[in-house]
């Protein structure tokens, strides 16, 4: 699959937020389970040049977040259309996301961060070469939830 990402549009962000529901444990990454992050992706100032869609044959089927830390690493969001998920397209989509990342910022390493119950992204996290790093809690969708944050060490890797 060959993507192509742009800075995230107010119908997109529209779309995201109101029209993808997840089945099942995986409705916790709904927009609209935690509404203060649904406020600031809706908020064109909040969401600023940080997000990105992914678009594949004219279609929006993901998006990414980078935000570039002090330390010159980039924290990375992501998400793919409901309809997507668990049919093999994440390897594809999340390496369009690192190399988009890597061009873009130049980051010497990438993080982010999954609830623990993901194993399902946990896997392909690890098979692409992201690292566990530690684990923690966070308030987020009415409760506290366990996250495994993960780290991609970008020297050394063919940038192509």
């Amino acid at each position: 699959m060959d993507f192509q990402l742009a800075a995230m549009t107010q119908e997109q962000a529209e779309e995201i937020s109101f029209n993808w529901h997840y089945e099942g444990k995986y409705s916790f990454y709904d927009m609209e389970a935690d509404v203060e992050d649904l406020k600031e992706f809706l908020d064109p100032e909040t969401r600023g040049d940080m997000f990105y869609s992914a678009m594949k044959d004219g279609q929006l089927i993901g998006f990414f977040s980078f935000e570039k830390t002090a330390s010159g690493t980039v924290d990375v969001g992501l998400g793919m259309r409901p309809d997507l998920t668990g049919s093999g397209n994440g390897q594809a989509f999340l390496m369009a996301g690192i190399a988009f990342a890597r061009e873009t910022y130049k980051p010497e390493k990438l993080t982010l961060s999954v609830a623990v119950f993901n194993k399902r992204a946990i896997s392909l996290y690890k098979k692409v070469g992201f690292q566990e790093v530690e684990t923690f809690r966070q308030d987020t969708n009415g409760g506290n939830f366990e996250f495994l944050r993960m780290v991609y060490d970008c020297k050394g890797r063919d940038r192509s």
